[in-house]
């Protein structure tokens, strides 16, 4: 599936200077699911972040030559782990998050390895992942962990 966008964007490899503006990012795109579930702390969302900051396996998105979001593929036992997939509030919506979940799917089913990932319990973002391909792996009160095998919906 080609998705388009009316942005332009591209994925740059992220840097160890990136943290804190993708931690306030974190902090400010999960606020509300974290606040309905009962669990933000402005300070532990970003610490969080901090702590588990892998810039080696991160992109930074950039939208119109500027700092637009973040994701980070990292590998795991048997294949990738999306994780800290966050877009700016005014950028949702528009399919650039879309744009960049295709262009990372597209790179592991060349590889023929499955993608886990995690989203909050009635997290809107469970729907995009479910369009392309990701089906439920198991859930907890807080969490959804879901998979996509290689050659799913792009």
């Amino acid at each position: 599936m080609h998705v388009r966008t009316t942005q332009a964007w591209a994925l740059r490899p992220a840097t160890p200077e990136d943290v804190d503006a993708i931690a306030d990012l974190r902090a400010i795109v999960m606020r509300p699911d974290l606040v309905r579930l009962g669990r933000y702390d402005e300070h532990r969302v970003r610490r969080r972040l901090r702590d588990s900051y892998l810039p080696e396996y991160t992109s930074v998105i950039v939208v119109d030559g500027r700092f637009g979001g973040c994701v980070t593929l990292r590998p795991d036992a048997d294949g990738r782990c999306l994780e800290s997939f966050f877009l700016a509030e005014e950028l949702q919506g528009g399919g650039i998050g879309s744009a960049v979940l295709c262009e990372l799917l597209a790179r592991t089913d060349a590889e023929g390895i499955p993608v886990r990932l995690n989203v909050l319990q009635g997290s809107a973002a469970r729907r995009l992942y479910e369009r392309y391909g990701f089906t439920l792996e198991r859930e907890d009160a807080v969490d959804v962990h879901m998979v996509r095998e290689p050659g799913g919906t792009v």
